[in-house]
């Protein structure tokens, strides 16, 4: 890392969070410094392969490519690039997939400007930073996981309800036919569809249903 403030890009497909964080982190000039920005990943790999900042705070959830996607894609191109993602999310299997990506951190969005930049710096020099209102509970699901003590499809950062949004896909139900099993709206089942299809990697649900026979999820 260069000497002098942290050279920041900052990534969101809201132009009103952008702003946001560059007001939060105004005040601390002397520390952090946002020399670019961009509206969604496609624009953030142009910027940051063109300014190559110290490190990349980036949204978690964005329009088209998310930010575990742009995290990997960033990587793939700047393998030594620090990335920060910053979500609403307080989801250990959130944090879990940010770091499978090559993640630098995990940090909430509800993080005060002093703790945000004591944050970036950290991942900047090397260190992975974990919102401190995850890192214990992260640790103790890290612990079942690896005991074998939680539910089927956490091994593939599924939560707990798109796992079960997963075993009815195998059990051939549709959308309406899941909303009403599990008591949720349909928008609510097609948002956890595209989350567990985001998570395997596959293009529908056909191929996700193959991935659940495959590994184990629902037998």
């Amino acid at each position: 890392m260069a000497p002098g403030p942290l050279r920041l890009v900052v990534v969101d497909d809201h132009e009103m969070v952008v702003a946001g964080l560059k007001a939060m982190l105004a005040p601390f000039g002397s520390r952090v410094r946002v020399v670019g920005s961009a509206n969604g990943a496609a624009e953030a790999l142009d910027a940051v392969t063109s300014l190559r900042p110290d490190i990349v705070l980036c949204d978690v959830r964005m329009q088209g490519d998310s930010g575990l996607d742009l995290c990997r894609r960033l990587l793939e191109r700047i393998p030594d690039q620090r990335v920060v993602l910053l979500s609403v999310y307080d989801d250990e299997q959130y944090l879990f997939q940010a770091l499978r990506a090559g993640a630098a951190g995990y940090l909430l969005k509800r993080i005060g400007g002093e703790e945000l930049v004591r944050h970036l710096e950290l991942a900047a020099g090397g260190t992975t930073v974990i919102d401190p209102t995850m890192a214990g509970r992260a640790a103790a699901t890290a612990a079942r996981l690896d005991r074998d003590e939680f539910w089927p499809g956490a091994h593939l950062g599924l939560t707990q309800r798109e796992s079960e949004v997963l075993a009815l896909l195998v059990a051939g139900r549709s959308n309406k036919a899941i909303a009403a099993e599990l008591v949720i709206g349909d928008e609510t089942v097609k948002s956890h569809v595209r989350s567990l299809l985001r998570k395997l990697e596959v293009p529908d649900r056909t191929a996700a249903v193959a991935v659940a026979l495959r590994e184990g999820v629902v037998r």
